[in-house]
């Protein structure tokens, strides 16, 4: 950033200081045209490339290419993107950590110095993924999950501890304190990013797939494979083709009884539909100056789940306000609205429109009530169809006629069948970073409880929020006391449901499911429902927003038309139906405005290094070197580095390879790489047990994610795998195929390794779609296999397979094996 690319280089006055900048302006003095038709998001990349120009990694010629983007059809050449920060979570934070921890012994045993492997940018660690939903529906369940977090994880977090002393740029966000997500949304993210004097565009990019969520506070950002993330952090840039940029204008404003949610689900159907994989989405148009940030963030965090790189809001006044509303210093919001508004990237209504790949448009007065599933984010159901939706899914999706006969749940007076909602879960940053749908909930269970209603016994009830700042604006508003009668207390500040640390289910429950084989659901506020993601024994799982999830826990079935039925007998002896305790939005307007201040977010994040004092007693080591301790079970030297020569070995081909798995389509990083739960008789349950570990204490494959041993047998052990070489089967089972025997997809990869025979996975669309794990990589890896072929992949786990020297092949357009 000491460069002066076109003469850009120049001088910003603010309230805090002067700082230097490179303006965009001086380009169209160049002749570069049409910079102030492009769209806002790519004014981000050429800003970076023009700052960043060294004429060794970014040169002029970059700059030219991205500011002569042709919107129609985008030329096909590829640019370095350096992101100002990288955010993590633990849960693939915690292995890049460990990648650096070995490199730093790398770099000893080759003779060089462990401190040259330092973080180039700055980079914020959240631990939100650890905590699961072991208590509910009591006043004790927070401290006890709590408890139970640390008494677990305890290896990780000193491990933790030592990387915060020992690397520089590198800060840890403890358990206990909020989502990453929205820990970013509300405190980390500055929208504009200063350094040695220089200001420039906050961007970034995460080692989780819903880093999206920050585009809706007009920052860019995406989510990255680990792999991609460390080398970020080392210095190096994300390289990228020139992106389409899908415009999607919004109108009018959300009718009566609509919510963000409805909202965005609607948009995933939409875009998804449009087509948007590897694309930028815009957002434009009258309606977003009526549209609140929160919803902006909803939207921008889905993005994964319409398939596109990142769907962005432009900073505009709203962004102000919202800096403004959670806190932010006046130097801050100065900064950021001279910037932008200097740069030209500040969006107005008088703005011209961008030029843009594709168009679609939406008015929001035409938004529903919805849901989304059983298996997919991108299959809405209108609320009003819910129930009929339903009856189609069970005869079709889960092959099952007609519902079977009720089974008697063990010592209580009730019975479940199919569709029974054992799980509602008020939980994910997508929705609980926005104060107008908590507060729906919030209210919808004061209404629900004034009337008599209580939730049903069979619903593991819990309430998650992203961030502390929720309990303290739901207690100010006397809110929390009518979710906690429903059972919605408080279970934790993480990720808990959403990612599938929603625990086990009641033992009565869990019995009645299989005893029946019954259908069960979960209505959850997250943003992904694939298969056996929330729940083991949970088959359907819907996406709704909270209020609704609080309505599905009173009602306790999905066979149910929320439109006509009552959900219950009020204590007066009438039927009480959802429109009876549905709030206004004048009403959820005037909570919010009575309930939250800016205050809370200043006092909350001003104490958030402390952390709980759990985390406050834990004493990591010290040293540049970490000291690992060979009988961790969570946390040893990954072997990529161990035998890792000075000057790389030549490549050598794939002869003589076998298939070790063969999948459909739609198969996702966490059909690969599983984050939930260890089977005790799985390999991975199996290499526990055998180093004297008990089942109680497996903890989750996403916990163990600091352990090669663990991982590598548990890559492809998702218990609703199904491989096609073996026809009926689900879960950790191929054929091996020299002998016809059917074994564990590790015992099989050990047989291979044996006869140094290379390995392939077959695959149809969309493989590796989801979170953006790098153990799926990396395990795909470790177990011998050295390409996979597929009709199509999702871009961050391409990514990372040729990160880990797995070659992704591509079927041409109409093949398929």
């Amino acid at each position: 950033m000491t460069g002066n690319a076109f003469g850009s280089r120049s001088t910003l006055k603010t309230s805090s200081g002067d700082y230097t900048i490179f303006r965009l302006q001086k380009l169209a003095e160049a002749g570069m045209k049409g910079i102030d038709t492009l769209p806002f998001s790519m004014r981000v990349l050429l800003e970076a490339c023009l700052r960043n120009v060294d004429g060794f990694i970014v040169n002029e010629e970059h700059v030219a290419e991205v500011a002569a983007w042709n919107a129609a059809k985008p030329k096909e050449v590829e640019i370095p993107f350096m992101p100002g920060r990288v955010v993590l979570q633990d849960f693939t934070g915690v292995p890049a950590v460990v990648d650096l921890a070995a490199l730093r012994e790398a770099m000893v045993r080759m003779g060089g110095d462990p401190k040259k492997i330092n973080p180039l940018v700055q980079c914020d660690l959240v631990i939100d993924h650890s905590v699961q939903v072991d208590q509910f529906a009591t006043a004790g369940a927070l401290q006890g999950n709590i408890d139970i977090e640390f008494e677990r994880n305890i290896e990780r977090y000193q491990f933790l501890k030592w990387g915060q002393k020992a690397f520089q740029n590198f800060r840890v966000v403890p358990p206990s304190i909020g989502i990453v997500h929205q820990v970013n949304l509300e405190y980390l993210a500055t929208v504009c990013l200063t350094k040695n004097g220089v200001a420039y565009p906050d961007s970034l990019v995460g080692t989780d797939s819903h880093t999206t969520m920050i585009n809706g506070l007009g920052v860019v950002g995406w989510g990255v494979g680990g792999i991609e993330a460390e080398a970020v952090m080392l210095g190096q840039p994300i390289y990228m083709l020139l992106p389409e940029v899908v415009g999607f204008k919004l109108t009018g404003e959300l009718p009566e009884g609509a919510t963000a949610t409805d909202l965005v689900l609607t948009v995933t159907q939409q875009l998804r539909k449009h087509g948007v994989v590897g694309k930028f989405v815009e957002f434009y148009g009258p309606g977003l100056t009526g549209m609140s940030l929160a919803d902006r963030a909803t939207i921008a965090n889905m993005a994964p789940e319409y398939g596109a790189t990142i769907g962005f809001f432009p900073v505009d006044a709203e962004t102000l306000r919202y800096l403004e509303r959670t806190g932010r210093s006046k130097d801050t919001v100065d900064l950021v609205e001279r910037y932008y508004k200097e740069q030209g990237m500040f969006r107005t209504d008088a703005s011209p429109e961008p030029r843009f790949s594709s168009k679609l448009e939406l008015d929001l007065s035409t938004i529903q009530p919805s849901m989304a599933g059983p298996k997919r984010p991108q299959d809405r159901v209108l609320l009003k169809d819910m129930k009929t939706a339903w009856h189609k899914e069970l005869t079709t999706a889960f092959a099952k006629p007609a519902p079977t006969a009720p089974v008697k749940l063990a010592g209580e007076n009730a019975s479940i069948t199919d569709g029974a909602v054992v799980i509602a879960a008020i939980t994910s940053c997508t929705n609980t970073s926005n104060p107008s749908v908590m507060v729906a909930a919030g209210l919808v269970a004061r209404n629900a409880v004034a009337k008599g209603l209580k939730s049903k016994p069979w619903v593991k009830t819990s309430l998650a929020p992203g961030s502390r700042v929720v309990t303290d604006y739901l207690d100010k508003a006397g809110l929390s006391e009518p979710l906690n009668a429903l059972g919605f207390n408080t279970v934790g500040y993480g990720c808990t449901t959403c990612i599938g640390n929603s625990g086990p289910l009641p033992e009565a429950v869990s019995h009645a499911i299989t005893e029946g084989n019954l259908v069960a659901a979960a209505v959850l506020s997250g943003n992904r429902n694939f298969e056996g993601r929330v729940q083991p024994q949970v088959k359907a799982n819907y996406l709704a927003s909270p209020p609704l999830v609080v309505a599905y826990a009173i009602a306790g079935t999905t066979d149910i038309d929320l439109a006509t039925e009552s959900l219950g007998t009020g204590k007066d002896g009438k039927p009480v139906y959802l429109k009876d305790i549905w709030p206004s939005q004048k009403e959820i307007s005037d909570t919010i405005a009575n309930s939250l201040s800016a205050s809370m977010f200043t006092d909350e994040y001003g104490k958030a290094a402390e952390g709980p004092p759990e985390w406050q007693a834990i004493k990591g080591s010290t040293g540049d070197l970490y000291q690992w301790d060979p009988k961790s079970s969570y946390i040893q030297q990954p072997p990529f580095f161990v035998e890792m020569p000075v000057v790389p070995g030549p490549i050598h081909g794939i002869k003589g390879a076998r298939c070790l798995v063969s999948v459909g389509d739609s198969v996702t990083t966490d059909h690969i790489s599983p984050a939930g739960n260890i089977k005790k008789d799985s390999p991975a349950g199996l290499f526990l047990r055998e180093s004297g570990i008990a089942p109680e204490d497996f903890n989750s494959y996403g916990a163990r994610r600091g352990n090669d041993r663990v991982m590598t047998r548990g890559t492809f052990a998702n218990i609703r795998l199904k491989n096609l070489l073996v026809p009926g089967s689900e879960g950790n089972v191929t054929k091996y195929l020299p002998t016809g025997e059917n074994m564990s997809i590790y015992d099989a990869s050990l047989k291979y390794k044996a006869t140094h025979t290379p390995l392939v996975v077959l695959a149809g669309k969309e493989y590796g779609t989801g979170s953006s794990r790098d153990w799926a990589a990396k395990g795909t890896y470790l177990l011998g296999i050295r390409c996979v072929i597929a009709e199509s992949f999702e871009r961050i786990h391409r990514s990372n397979l040729v990160g880990m020297g797995v070659l992704p092949l591509q079927y041409r357009e109409g093949e398929s094996r």
